[in-house]
């Protein structure tokens, strides 16, 4: 099942059937995950998608990204492929959802690319097993790890929360895949088009930390909750590894492609 959230005739966010760039909306409340055995079938009034989307989980308690986790990622940066997974995090005021505006920071000259699957979260869980954390994977969705290099490295400490979480900076969308319609998430086509270039390529087979062990391993640390969102780490081609770097600019057009879940797209915007 594709389900997406867009605003009801009041104003409210709904959850919606997603096929193709058109919504089947329904009465649900986007306030919490859909129970996915309840979801009412598709109505007969399908219409076009709004342009502009909400985030396709409006409001996480927890936003949990995952840094170098493509090996061939690390590779490119001159890093040491992680023994333990490299963990941080995003404000949930960060996301924006598919075609809002990337908003470049006045105070950054630095903001690159990362194309990212993201883990929607569907069941609580604390201490999980490698063996059961599938269980607790509600879908999937694209998402854009958005970063201030030159805050994340060019200031005292490495500022990653901060070089993360500009507002703008988590865009997600256009629609959560439920699990049930992938097959095998490790075998997934991962993309970042630029301007209509392709700049960063690689497959979910490159992860070095696979999605059970990044549930299993986090949740060593703290309680999972529906609705969380695991960013999973990005592929090879980051603006900042590219020689000369390129980092994004007013007028820019982002394009997250993943197989079997849909294109993400956001222009980037010059702010202040």
């Amino acid at each position: 099942m594709r389900i997406t959230t867009v605003p009801d005739e009041q104003g409210k966010l709904v959850w919606a059937h997603f096929d193709n760039g058109r919504v089947s909306r329904t009465d649900l409340s986007a306030d919490m995950l859909p129970n996915i055995s309840n979801m009412p079938a598709p109505a007969d009034d399908w219409t076009d998608a709004p342009q502009v989307m909400p985030p396709v989980v409006s409001r996480p308690e927890k936003v949990i990204c995952i840094g170098l986790n493509y090996r061939d990622h690390a590779i490119e940066t001159g890093s040491e492929i992680p023994d333990t997974p490299v963990v941080f995090s995003k404000f949930n005021t960060a996301l924006i959802g598919h075609g809002d505006a990337i908003r470049l920071p006045a105070i950054s000259d630095q903001v690159d690319y990362e194309a990212e699957l993201v883990v929607v979260i569907g069941r609580e869980g604390r201490h999980i097993s490698v063996d059961q954390a599938m269980d607790h994977v509600f879908g999937y969705t694209c998402g854009h790890d958005v970063s201030s290099r030159d805050w994340q490295k060019g200031r005292p400490g490495g500022q990653w929360l901060v070089a993360k979480s500009f507002d703008t900076f988590g865009p997600i969308g256009p629609c959560i895949v439920t699990a049930d319609e992938i097959d095998d998430p490790h075998r997934i086509a991962v993309k970042m088009i630029l301007n209509g270039e392709t700049v960063q390529e690689s497959t979910t087979e490159q992860l070095i930390f696979d999605i059970p062990a990044l549930i299993s391993h986090l949740s060593k640390f703290m309680t999972l909750r529906p609705g969380d969102l695991i960013f999973t780490g990005t592929p090879p081609g980051v603006g900042a590894a590219k020689t000369p770097p390129v980092f994004l600019k007013d007028g820019d057009v982002c394009e997250v492609q993943i197989a079997g879940i849909g294109s993400l797209v956001n222009p980037c915007r010059q702010d202040g």
